[in-house]
């Protein structure tokens, strides 16, 4: 059964699997322009960390750039330096430190009291969980969170859901093949289009709000920030520091943050419901780490072994990101043996490394035994590649340049 209409995530990607096994894993395929499909870890790892700067670029001409231009679509000089201030702006306001862990645990405290007041009847916890994640964000980008009861916070959240369904869609699919056909039809693509333009407006209001009352002296989150950052060089306008950029990588760090955690919990809720025996056991170790009141830390991680195996399992067999965020050759690379010449799209399935058979013992079944030794210790797996890997992706705890322990931890984390 597809569960992911239910929670509301993108839909599964086609059937390339039948292709890989008739045609090896790597082919190429027309849709609308020539796209090479990588499968398997090996591939993947060869093309997106050993040859990472030959496919640094996104493809231009893709329906997502539509949207996501800052972080996500940018490449070169541009995506360097927005990359580099993004990550060290965030990381003053508390990524990655105590500060951050706190807002957190009071976030949850708030999640918390709404499923109290449910009185143990059913309800629905999307909304919930997607206000909650995208609080955090919002702290971090807009420097404020915004109450449950807030009707028109909870209305854009649903529309940026409804838009990324849309955008993993067979419309979404057929403008990026007939894009000057599919301007001129009506049908549900025209939503993405609207929806994004709500999300965005609200996105340029918050940054005029931060222009009327800001100080350069005390920033309060990343667009003080970058507001600051533009005075400083406006004489380097090829490294983006300007309001439309400013609205462009807000955008990216506040939908792409959100959603890709809340999607990964409403997951975790999903499965625990379907494997009770399972929730059983993470429950009996929480209980016995932190107790009845103490609320989690990462400190805690170490001593939750099994805990930890089972998050890991959710997002590997979650596999929010199917086909990865398509990448473009910069130069003629060779990869498995064949040569992809310079402005090729290249597709590196996260699908075929999350459930590669020959990583993984039981490949297509819910197993947190995945990550656990033979003593029930965590073990990591160099196949667990739920954000991709490389030099392209951003992360915003991190990156996924597999070059020491830390970014090793790095890459298990989405950036937002």
């Amino acid at each position: 059964m597809d569960w992911r209409p239910v929670l509301g995530v993108s839909s599964p990607p086609p059937a390339l699997r039948p292709f890989a096994k008739q045609y090896g894993n790597i082919f190429s395929i027309r849709i609308g322009q020539r796209i090479v499909v990588l499968n398997g870890l090996q591939l993947v790892k060869e093309a997106l960390v050993e040859h990472g700067e030959n496919f640094a670029v996104r493809p231009t001409k893709y329906f997502y750039t539509l949207f996501f231009k800052g972080l996500v679509a940018s490449g070169g000089y541009q995506w360097k330096q927005q990359r580099r201030f993004a990550l060290s702006t965030l990381r003053n306001f508390g990524l990655g430190k105590k500060s951050l862990e706190s807002q957190i645990q009071v976030e949850c405290r708030f999640l918390n009291d709404v499923i109290d007041k449910s009185q143990g009847q059913p309800f629905e916890p999307i909304s919930v969980v997607n206000n909650a994640v995208a609080n955090i964000i919002s702290c971090l980008v807009f420097g404020d969170r915004f109450d449950y009861s807030n009707s028109y916070f909870q209305r854009l959240l649903k529309l940026m859901n409804e838009a990324i369904y849309l955008e993993g869609s067979i419309w979404a699919q057929l403008y990026n093949m007939f894009p000057w056909l599919m301007r001129r039809l009506p049908g549900p693509h025209k939503k993405i289009f609207s929806h994004w333009a709500i999300v965005i407006d609200f996105v340029k209001l918050k940054i005029k709000e931060h222009k009327e009352d800001w100080d350069p002296s005390t920033p309060r989150d990343y667009i003080d920030s970058f507001l600051s950052e533009m005075e400083k060089r406006k004489d380097d306008a090829e490294a983006g520091f300007n309001e439309d950029n400013l609205c462009s990588c807000t955008l990216d760090l506040f939908a792409a943050g959100t959603e890709t955690t809340s999607a990964t919990l409403n997951w975790a809720l999903l499965y625990m419901i379907k494997y009770p025996e399972i929730q059983e056991k993470v429950q009996a170790e929480i209980d016995k780490v932190l107790g009845p009141s103490h609320p989690a830390t990462m400190a805690d991680r170490a001593n939750m072994p099994y805990t930890d195996a089972v998050i890991h399992e959710i997002q590997r067999m979650g596999n929010i990101i199917p086909l990865n965020v398509p990448r473009m050759a910069v130069k003629d690379t060779t990869i498995g043996g064949y040569t992809i010449p310079k402005g090729t799209m290249v597709m590196g399935t996260l699908q075929s490394v999350l459930f590669d058979e020959s990583e993984w013992e039981a490949p297509f079944t819910f197993n947190p035994g995945h990550f656990l030794d033979e003593e029930g210790k965590f073990k990591r797996r160099d196949a667990f590649l739920p954000f991709s890997a490389g030099m392209c992706e951003w992360k915003l705890r991190g990156t996924t340049e597999l070059k020491s322990r830390q970014d090793m931890e790095d890459q298990e984390k989405p950036l937002i």
